[in-house]
């Protein structure tokens, strides 16, 4: 297995609505939410976790293909549904997702066909005119919403929790990175099909409620336009 090239898509992550990827943070302060987002150690400052934005698009691949009924286990696809009952049509997509995002270490014939993970997402950092106008303005990167259960019968609100969220309107700067083996077919398509069902849905947590509306912008036109034109259910 030889490689062959190394390609970067970049392009900007725009939020058009508030986006909650949480810290993991269990630690209680006085005065603080009961839910914080993810911030940079060093700055404070708000960030993208490459993990965040390939796994959901990750995510949205599989429950577009289908197979994720055939795998069973609520798992991320790997090389035992390629020992599943599948027409040709479905090895073939799930070969291609599996190449595109990686697959364990187990040493399998499989693991040895598909090879190395194609895609390498990195942290996407906040975009500098953007950092500058928040300082500029003296205006915050982060707002915390109140969210609460309604109860149906005296149809009063309970149960009050606090949520941080990254304002919406700011812009993040993302890089994807593809490997390109020898007799690799075109991932990258695949790839952008992914960020398109990303725009349909949402990154992080609470898209229900309206959390996590992201759009991409992308700097080489042609692939903009490309992006523009795609139709994931088409």
């Amino acid at each position: 297995m030889k490689l062959v090239n190394i390609t970067t898509i970049t392009g900007s992550i725009n939020l058009e609505s508030g986006l909650h990827i949480g810290a993991g943070d269990t630690e209680l302060r006085i005065g603080g939410t009961d839910n914080p987002v993810i911030k940079h150690p060093h700055t404070g400052e708000p960030y993208i976790p490459g993990s965040s934005l390939k796994g959901k698009v990750r995510a949205l691949l599989e429950m577009r293909s289908g197979l994720l009924s055939k795998a069973g286990n609520g798992k991320p696809l790997s090389t035992s549904i390629l020992k599943k009952n599948l027409s040709s049509t479905e090895k073939n997509e799930a070969l291609t997702i599996l190449k595109l995002f990686g697959v364990s270490g187990a040493d399998d014939q499989e693991t040895q066909q598909i090879g190395p993970s194609r895609a390498a997402f990195a942290d996407s950092p906040l975009n500098e005119e953007n950092r500058e106008a928040v300082k500029a303005g003296h205006w915050s990167f982060f707002e915390v919403k109140s969210e609460n259960s309604i109860d149906r019968i005296r149809g009063v609100a309970e149960h009050p929790r606090f949520t941080e969220r990254v304002v919406a309107g700011l812009a993040f700067n993302f890089a994807i990175t593809i490997k390109e083996m020898e007799g690799d077919e075109d991932l990258r398509s695949l790839l952008l099909l992914g960020l398109k069902l990303l725009e349909h849905d949402a990154l992080g947590g609470s898209g229900s409620r309206g959390y996590g509306r992201v759009r991409f912008t992308f700097h080489d036109p042609g692939l903009q336009e490309t992006f523009a034109k795609l139709q994931p259910f088409s």
